[in-house]
């Protein structure tokens, strides 16, 4: 039995078929771990969301913000723009069923004392804080008000986290720091207009994963969301994305032995 953690499909079914295929993915012994943006951009992202849902217990996944952007555009006050290419979803016979299912997901997945999460973790959060702020938004996102609750989420601040933020801020904090985070300052404080390489930081900031002391620099940490990251070399953490829906390639990582296994895009 093997567990394999997916960086970001976006709807790119063809070669999330061909990887599974190149492992020798068993639905009866094997499972899924998708790190978020399992939709949007690619062309068939109905049909990724579908076959991940139908996976049942053998996959898991955790929202990233193209995910969060599709419930946004479902169920909240956004409007898809002409770079999405979830429409399908929502105009589907089973729309309600899939939208459901993505609100079930959660930020961020504790597995074999590794941490799952799509874009990454505050340096100043230690694991109970980021399992305790997650768990906020899911109960709001599981709730009767989660249109409501999702159309305040959008936006920029807070930039940096405290223990004593009113609980929307504390939450959009949360939703910005584990789904489109990439730089942040030694206290948290997000920056979002740096999207290359983690050695185009702007001053006094890091990529999240090289600020020296982070609470969580002895966890492993999975993750996806950065397709420009390259030549990390850093103990305990994995990123996955590798920009398969710009042409790059699809990868996964075993959790076993962190063997990594990829196909063209």
């Amino acid at each position: 039995m093997s567990d394999y953690l997916i960086g970001d499909v976006q709807g790119c079914f063809d070669p999330l078929q061909a990887l599974l295929k190149k492992v020798g993915f068993s639905i009866d012994k094997d499972r899924l771990f998708f790190l978020g943006d399992v939709v949007n951009r690619g062309d068939k992202s109905l049909e990724t969301l579908r076959f991940v849902k139908d996976l049942n217990d053998n996959a898991k996944m955790v929202l990233g913000n193209h995910d969060f952007h599709l419930l946004a555009c479902a169920i909240g006050n956004k409007t898809p723009n002409s770079k999405d290419t979830f429409t399908d979803i929502i105009n589907a016979s089973d729309s309600m069923q899939l939208i459901d299912f993505l609100l079930q997901q959660p930020l961020i997945i504790e597995h074999k004392n590794a941490l799952l999460v799509h874009a990454g973790i505050p340096p100043l959060w230690d694991k109970n804080t980021a399992l305790t702020q997650t768990s906020i938004v899911e109960k709001h996102l599981q709730s009767h008000f989660a249109d409501e609750f999702i159309s305040h989420m959008y936006g920029n601040q807070p930039y940096t986290w405290t223990p004593d933020l009113e609980e929307m801020d504390a939450c959009r904090y949360s939703i910005n720091a584990c789904m489109r985070m990439r730089f942040c300052k030694a206290d948290g404080m997000l920056e979002f207009t740096g999207k290359m390489n983690y050695d185009t930081a702007l001053e006094n900031f890091k990529a999240w994963f090289l600020h020296p002391n982070r609470v969580l620099k002895n966890t492993d940490i999975f993750f996806g969301h950065w397709s420009t990251l390259s030549n990390v070399n850093q103990p305990h953490i994995y990123p996955t994305d590798k920009g398969c829906v710009w042409g790059g390639a699809l990868s996964m990582i075993r959790f076993e032995d962190k063997q990594t296994f990829s196909v063209t895009c």
